[in-house]
């Protein structure tokens, strides 16, 4: 998820030139594609400096173009396409430290539209929580050439992982990975409960994923980090 935070910090940036955010918001607020000559027009610019702005908004995955003859022309005579922009579509969003709503929302509603009769909306919640970890560490563990990970390959893989997901982790101690970051913070503020079980079950379906059935994914709230810690199998209480 990192990635998507500078990926989003480019683009934002991008927009802190005056004309450039002036060009993006004209575009945005057409409705329809844009040429090249019509932001030149409406900005009082050259069409090739038009066009060095546009390609940049569009590099920078806030527009996107295509080639298109001008309403009601076509056929033979009517000249070559022109290259034409419009929004991409894509929100942009920054928060440090990272924060990732969408995932818990995505989580909780697919926990609701899989709950089963008679059955509990947390459970179902954790359920999907730990298939998307899954997801996440297969692919991750794939990536890596891992099949079966010992303890401490798994915890170095999933220290990465967690890089990645906004989790920020570091070792407590040579055995114990701690997260300084919880993605979901606000809601964990709200329903700990809920969302710190949801938060457990990613994580152990990210650890099994992996490959690794050993290390311990377990629930250690902390002022100020995330509730959820790992160690090797056997290691016994952090704090004991």
């Amino acid at each position: 998820m990192n990635r998507d935070l500078e990926t989003n910090t480019a683009a934002v940036a991008a927009l802190e030139d005056g004309l450039r955010r002036r060009i993006f918001l004209f575009v945005r607020a057409q409705g329809a594609p844009v040429s090249r000559e019509a932001v030149a027009e409406r900005v009082g610019i050259s069409r090739k400096l038009a066009a060095f702005h546009l390609d940049k908004l569009t590099e920078k995955g806030l527009l996107t173009h295509h080639y298109a003859r001008p309403p009601g022309k076509g056929g033979p005579g009517a000249g070559r396409p022109a290259k034409v922009y419009e929004p991409s579509g894509r929100t942009i969003e920054i928060s440090v430290p990272e924060r990732h709503y969408e995932v818990a929302g995505r989580l909780l509603l697919d926990g609701v539209a899989n709950q089963p009769e008679g059955g509990s909306a947390r459970d179902s919640t954790n359920a999907a929580a730990l298939a998307e970890g899954l997801e996440v560490g297969r692919g991750a563990g794939i990536e890596r050439g891992l099949r079966r990970p010992g303890p401490e390959r798994a915890l170095a893989a999933a220290e990465e992982v967690l890089a990645d997901t906004g989790f920020e982790p570091f070792r407590e101690s040579p055995g114990v990975v701690a997260l300084r970051n919880c993605p979901f913070h606000q809601l964990a503020q709200r329903s700990p409960e809920v969302v710190c079980g949801m938060n457990r079950a990613f994580i152990e379906g990210i650890v099994r994923g992996l490959g690794n059935n050993r290390v311990e994914v377990f629930l250690e709230p902390e002022p100020g980090h995330c509730c959820v810690k790992l160690r090797p199998p056997g290691q016994g209480p952090v704090s004991g």
